[in-house]
């Protein structure tokens, strides 16, 4: 076979074919292979939205509701706050930050501080010392000296009963008054809630001894994450140790129980009450629907007599989980550290043990930070709603650096809630990018199924 020199001619124009029909090929799939990641390489986190920190800090009523969306009710508690527990976003809020006496659900701190610090299987025998110096009036759930409890019966005194006497003597196992206060301000302070003040641990009235609506927020949120402070919580009845017998209590959060004129409120999950002289009624209130974990608290009603704090946090449960769930956030409960965490692409934040002190068999299930943290702005064209009785709602905010959402699990039901877990900005290796186009190998294949038949076309014109 000879092949002529029109076919040395033809092998040109065929090579230049060749190279026009592969060369897009070449372009697309090397386009398409360095936007994929790299096995192991971790998709950059989404930019988060801008948010003003200082939004909960102003006074009057916050929120941020879409045109012809239901405003919170009108409350006459002094500040109250309402947010979803998952997210930790705030979906309105009055007052969030003014500093008021917390009585009792300052316990909730004292639980998220000193329940990872000892066994609940311990037993311990109580010592005439340690119910000493218990504040006058205070409501106590029946310990005495010479009588050994287990440490769990102790603990359910102080979540059911409010036993100020129940909280003494763990605090003096957990290494004593004071040094317990200094731990729970430590605690606080971890988890990004600084208008807290601790000078009595089980929240008797004492001068400069502030919460607020926003921190208590936090302390609820962060021990729904808990499983035992979520299991003992959400105790509606238990039985208490005496010395041979034992005697039935009560939970006195009548959103839990459903007594005392209050109708039981569905899907409640607990948290605390409290009430003082000084501080008047407050709560802390958490409930379930639909997949959704609602966190309220509720400081101070000036109306409406000792059922108004549970009616008052019903009100807000229900709007949150109505048209409140229309609400763009106006804060977050998750400390800006936290918040940086999430956003990372590494995956679940680890969470240092609150206080910096030893744990007792696990460490407590809040993800730490140094700040309180905001959330979302409001989407262009959000309209902002006014609460009624003449409160003011928040205006537009300054930005500042942007952070990315928080985690988008749930808290889950008691008892046993998991925490909530962080969406990751992006995976790892598979499946972690945008998938090659399919089309790739198909142009690819027929490219070079019509370069072939091209070139045995032009070899057989040119054969002898």
């Amino acid at each position: 076979m000879i092949v002529s020199s029109s076919a040395r001619l033809a092998s040109g124009p065929v090579a230049l074919l060749l190279l026009v029909l592969l060369l897009p090929l070449l372009v697309l799939s090397s386009a398409v292979s360095s936007a994929a990641p790299r096995p192991g390489e971790p998709m950059p986190p989404r930019p988060g939205a801008r948010v003003d920190p200082a939004l909960l800090h102003r006074s009057g009523t916050q929120v941020r509701l879409p045109p012809g969306a239901a405003p919170p009710p009108a409350l006459s508690a002094r500040s109250w706050l309402v947010a979803d527990a998952g997210s930790g976003d705030v979906l309105a809020a009055r007052d969030a930050h003014k500093r008021l006496p917390p009585a009792s659900t300052l316990k909730a701190l004292f639980a998220l501080t000193v329940l990872p610090r000892l066994s609940q299987t311990a037993r311990h025998t109580v010592s005439e010392r340690e119910l000493t110096g218990i504040g006058e009036g205070s409501s106590l759930v029946g310990v005495k000296e010479d009588v050994t409890y287990q440490v769990a019966d102790l603990w359910r005194g102080v979540f059911l009963h409010s036993g100020n006497d129940a909280v003494h003597v763990l605090a003096g196992l957990n290494g004593g008054w004071e040094a317990t206060a200094r731990q729970m301000e430590a605690t606080a302070r971890t988890l990004g809630a600084f208008d807290t003040e601790v000078v009595s641990p089980d929240g008797y009235d004492a001068p400069g001894q502030v919460s607020s609506a926003y921190d208590l927020a936090v302390f609820g949120r962060e021990g729904l994450r808990d499983p035992d402070f979520a299991r003992y919580c959400a105790l509606p009845y238990a039985t208490f140790p005496a010395d041979g017998w034992s005697y039935g209590i009560r939970n006195t959060n009548r959103l839990l129980t459903g007594e005392d004129g209050v109708a039981r409120y569905p899907g409640v999950l607990g948290v605390k009450n409290g009430y003082t002289s000084r501080a008047g009624h407050t709560l802390i209130a958490a409930a379930r629907r639909g997949g959704r974990t609602l966190v309220v608290t509720v400081m101070n009603p000036r109306s409406g007599g000792g059922s108004a704090v549970y009616e008052e946090a019903r009100a807000l449960l229900d709007w949150g989980f109505g048209p409140g769930a229309k609400a763009r956030p106006v804060g977050s409960l998750l400390p800006p550290a936290a918040a940086m965490q999430v956003s990372s692409a590494a995956g679940t934040p680890t969470a240092p043990e609150p206080g910096g002190a030893a744990v007792a068999g696990r460490a407590p299930g809040g993800t730490p930070g140094a700040a309180p943290a905001s959330a979302s702005a409001p989407a262009p064209g959000a309209a902002s709603a006014s609460a009624p009785g003449g409160t003011s709602a928040a205006g537009p905010a300054a930005p500042s650096p942007a952070r990315s959402t928080a985690p988008s699990g749930d808290v889950s039901g008691a008892p046993g809630p998991a925490a909530a877990r962080p969406a990751a900005a992006g995976a790892a290796g598979t499946g972690g990018g945008p998938p090659p186009d399919p089309l790739v190998p198909v142009l690819l294949v027929g490219s070079a199924c019509v370069a072939a038949a091209t070139l045995w076309t032009a070899r057989r014109r040119t054969v002898r």
